[in-house]
């Protein structure tokens, strides 16, 4: 037998660290790691026997925990596919592989050694890790189906790990072995096995025994499907500790939703909806977490089609008899079977969301702050359910400064006001420090503010709710005098206003496309607005991120003809009036989130400015 010694990756043994020396509050949950782990193992040895005959177990799978109080070890053996050489060092040499430094910090930021160990363990996938909390050393013993060799993988989670291979014979799966730390030796009790295997993993399928000193063996949970009961005879503990044994959770779910729907197409749904975002919630590479059964048989934890992707953070179970065992995975992606069930569980998952936002709405926006942006992708990509993410969209009121419904919006909407007015801008104090604000706040009339990155697009892209279209006042063109009990008078521009911002345009140059008056402005002297068919600020910088060669185009710079300063540019001197039109241009680009265009001149602008004035 040869052993090759490996180091923790530096990131690696940090993490251990910390799951060593400090995070004791939830110490029992190890254990339901690791019998999810060997579960999953069986689940996916199953799944390739589907198609390869061979790999299938020609005995009964299961999961055995041995324990022995003399010599203070736990051993779990399962089944399962087993690993090979490379898998371990891949799986078991490096922790939270594309979020290290995420975790570390969302770590030194958590409140209290418990909510660092939620962090740990249910956000960045380190269950097995979990192990060290009891253990002073972990030896697995695994061998893969299909392959002859035996791994052996053993750390003390400090200095390293080590890997040897044996010819010796093995059976086909995986045994964890823990040498238990002093301070946890009352794990080496049968009773207290037993208690944690009932209370955390009692609902898995594979069924779990305990090996007792003399060779027999004893069940230690139900292994029952829960989603087959009646929801009835389901308490609501029961299905807390289903979506914690089955999902690696630590709260209670946000929303349960269990529905047995019999006719042409019949099918069984168990899903939750969390109450905290996974880290891992934008990952391109991110799959949904629904697992699919076909009558009480695991197939698989990613088929595509399940859910939409803008759905992705709902776990569950789905199991069906409308498909065939045999189908294949392509097929079942394809089916119209499944394109029915998941248009069903679609419009449940929306109409449950939609009551809960009208029973509470503050947990209702805990929600929402969570997994907003998620749905929101649904406002742009799903044609067919996009009016009923409309309907439980949180949106931002500038006039009531919280958080409201685009019904809400609505419903508070004035008389002759025929349009939904939104401003996208990088935060919310940026948007409500914006020039374009002024008139509506001077008329009393609401804007919504909009901050995420996907607003533009799926404003633009739905055009209206409730036939009443969006409108961005940074972008289109519009007139508030539209929305004044008093008549229009389509009074011309006078000589003056012609006058002035004719100079300015002259001092501007190409750095606009045009200057006009302002019908809009009250306090502020300038705004700059999108030129004809162009884009404002905002888009423009979403753009840019994407594409790095993008070039916007030149603004509109509308000009408030009632403020002094505007008043003042004819009597100043030719010097004068080039650097106060740069300089109000220049304050109108920072007050959209740009930076000065010419940092240089804006300075020299500034310095002449003080000296002039």
């Amino acid at each position: 037998m040869t052993g090759h010694k490996h180091n923790f990756e530096a990131d690696t043994g940090k993490i251990l660290n910390i799951v060593i020396n400090s995070l004791y509050s939830d110490r029992d949950i190890f254990l339901r790691e690791l019998l999810s782990n060997a579960s999953d193992a069986i689940h996916k040895r199953k799944f390739l026997g589907q198609t390869e005959q061979s790999v299938l177990n020609s005995k009964n799978d299961e999961i055995c925990v041995a324990i022995d109080e003399k010599k203070k070890t736990i051993e779990i053996t399962d089944t399962g596919i087993g690993l090979t050489e490379a898998e371990l060092t891949e799986t078991l040499g490096t922790i939270a592989r594309s979020g290290t430094s995420s975790f570390l910090d969302s770590l030194s930021e958590a409140d209290s050694a418990s909510d660092a160990t939620k962090t740990l363990i249910g956000k960045f996938g380190v269950g097995f890790y979990s192990a060290f909390m009891v253990a002073e050393k972990v030896i697995v013993t695994t061998r893969k189906v299909g392959e002859k060799e035996t791994n052996i993988w053993e750390s003390d989670g400090q200095t390293g790990y080590t890997i040897s291979s044996s010819a010796d014979e093995h059976d086909i799966g995986t045994s964890i072995k823990l040498f238990l730390r002093k301070d946890a030796k009352d794990y080496a009790d049968e009773t207290k096995i037993k208690s944690l295997i009932k209370t955390y993993s009692d609902h898995i399928l594979v069924p779990i025994f305990i090996q007792k000193p003399d060779g027999e063996k004893e069940q230690a949970n139900h292994a029952q499907a829960l989603w087959t009961k009646s929801p009835s005879d389901i308490s609501q503990e029961e299905y807390a500790e289903f979506y914690k044994s089955s999902f690696g959770a630590f709260d209670d779910p946000y929303v349960t939703l269990h529905n047995k729907i019999e006719g042409a197409i019949e099918f069984t749904n168990l899903l939750y909806i969390p109450k905290t975002a996974p880290f891992d919630l934008f990952d391109p590479e991110r799959k949904t977490k629904v697992s699919l059964y076909i009558n009480r048989v695991f197939i698989s934890q990613d088929v595509d089609g399940i859910i939409p992707s803008w759905l992705r953070f709902v776990q569950g179970i789905l199991d069906t008899t409308s498909l065939d065992l045999n189908v294949s995975r392509e097929m079942v992606q394809n089916s119209p079977a499944i394109h029915k069930i998941s248009k069903s569980i679609t419009k449940r998952i929306l109409s449950e969301l939609k009551k809960n936002l009208k029973k509470d709405m503050v947990e209702y926006d805990h929600f929402w702050g969570q997994f907003g942006k998620v749905l929101k992708e649904g406002l742009y990509e799903d044609m067919d359910n996009r009016e009923s993410i409309a309907e439980i969209t949180r949106v931002y009121s500038f006039k009531h400064d919280k958080l409201i419904t685009l019904d809400d919006y609505i419903e508070d909407m004035a008389e002759k006001q025929e349009k939904i007015y939104i401003l996208t801008a990088d935060s919310i104090k940026q948007a409500k420090s914006s020039p374009h604000l002024e008139g509506f706040k001077a008329k009393g009339i609401d804007v919504l503010l909009m901050t995420d990155p996907i607003d533009a697009f799926w404003t633009s892209q739905m055009g209206a709710f409730k036939e009443k279209p969006f409108l961005s006042i940074s972008r289109d063109k519009y007139d508030l005098s539209d929305l004044s009990d008093e008549p229009n008078k389509d009074e011309p521009v006078s000589a003056e206003s012609n006058k002035i911002t004719s100079l300015i345009k002259n001092c501007l140059g190409e750095l606009v496309e045009a200057v006009n008056p302002s019908t809009s402005l009250v306090d502020s002297p300038v705004r700059l607005v999108a030129g004809e068919g162009g884009l404002d600020f905002n888009l423009e910088r979403i753009l840019k991120a994407q594409n790095p060669d993008f070039e916007g185009g030149k603004k509109v710079l509308e000009v408030n003809m009632d403020h002094d300063l505007i008043k003042k540019i004819p009597d100043l001197s030719e010097d004068l009036q080039k650097a106060v039109s740069r300089m109000l241009f220049e304050q109108a680009r920072m007050l959209d989130g740009e930076m000065p265009s010419d940092p240089q001149q804006f300075s020299q602008d500034f310095i002449s400015i003080g000296k002039g004035l």
